[in-house]
């Protein structure tokens, strides 16, 4: 996806930076006049700022979720606030999808993600999956995703959530001893 997304924007400085951190770095600077899209899994992100923390300007930082067991999990409200603390934005943008699905739902930086019509958003009871919650309850998230007609089209994320709205939801965090999953699992 990603890729695409690099090649869509035709610019000759895109790439990928996967455990590069000084390299990223020296791209960010040398390109610091121009606008930045940082797209990245949430670990990566924060141990990147950690190493070189900056005031960024004409920027979007989008993370992808999760620790994936390489660091504590984190609400989502506090992980954004330390993402835009060392990054020097005021907001994070977020995507919210599964590996086994081929939709994703995207905030805009204000916590508040939207997903695509064929996509439903359920959130259940903690102590009783059957049981949808209210809006406003925290529950665990389900995802139907439509787009998925020759594989699985309903994942039980273990994912903490609720619901805002009719067509948006926010994501808390993960229960606690739940599976680690991810596509970046699969990096070496």
């Amino acid at each position: 996806m990603v890729q695409k997304l690099m090649e869509a924007s035709g610019h000759c400085e895109n790439g990928f930076y996967l455990y590069n951190h000084d390299e990223l770095n020296s791209k960010i600077k040398a390109l610091s006049k121009e606008n930045i899209f940082l797209f990245g899994v949430t670990y990566a992100l924060l141990d990147f700022f950690e190493k070189f923390p900056m005031q960024l300007s004409n920027s979007i930082v989008l993370e992808t979720g999760g620790m994936k067991g390489n660091r504590k999990e984190m609400i989502k409200p506090a992980l954004h606030e330390e993402l835009k603390d060392k990054s020097g934005l005021n907001t994070i943008h977020s995507e919210y999808g599964m590996t086994e699905l081929l939709s994703q739902s995207y905030s805009t930086g204000n916590g508040k993600f939207s997903s695509p019509p064929w996509v439903r958003v359920l959130i259940c009871d903690l102590h009783d999956p059957f049981e949808n919650t209210a809006t406003g309850i925290t529950g665990t998230i389900n995802v139907i995703d439509l787009a998925n007609i020759h594989s699985c089209a309903f994942i039980a994320t273990q994912d903490i959530g609720r619901k805002i709205s009719a067509d948006q939801f926010e994501v808390l965090g993960r229960m606690d001893n739940s599976e680690l999953r991810g596509c970046n699992l699969m990096l070496g």
